[in-house]
């Protein structure tokens, strides 16, 4: 059925109930799970004339090395998962504006024929006015979503 299932991460106790429930999917079809971590751009922070003295903010260098430490943290954790269920298991982190397009493109680059996250499960004007990126990949994707709420 399903011979690779991307699963997308932010280190969330939620993301971790839906990379898990993924895993456990990837067991017992024999497939191989691909991790994924969204980092977004950097972006300079804006301050009024003030401020740009009172704060000393991050450098692009410094940002991207904090988010990949973020990133390697939480991909660990998909890591454990597998290794103890005995899935194989890959990685990676990828820089995009949006979560959602992050996760599409991770999924065409690893070749990944399903994907598996969890949601908030928010309807009703909660959902509308916050948006979930789970809705927004299953707007766009081109291959199954597994949804764990």
């Amino acid at each position: 059925m399903f011979k690779n299932i991307l699963l997308p991460t932010d280190g969330s106790t939620l993301a971790a109930k839906g990379f898990k429930a993924g895993v456990r999917l990837a067991a017992s079809l024999g497939a191989r799970v691909t991790g994924v971590f969204v980092i977004p751009p950097y972006t300079p922070p804006v301050y009024g004339e003030g401020m740009a003295f009172a704060y000393q903010a991050l450098s692009p260098r410094d940002y991207q090395r904090d988010q990949e430490k973020v990133a390697a943290r939480a991909l660990a954790a998909i890591e454990k998962a597998a290794q103890a269920a005995g899935v194989r298991c890959s990685t990676r982190s990828i820089t995009a504006p949006y979560p959602h397009d992050g996760i599409l493109k991770a999924a065409r680059a690893a070749k990944c024929d399903a994907i598996a996250m969890a949601t908030h499960g928010r309807g009703g004007l909660g959902g509308l006015l916050l948006g979930s990126e789970t809705q927004r990949v299953l707007a766009h994707a081109k291959i199954p979503v597994i949804v764990v709420r």
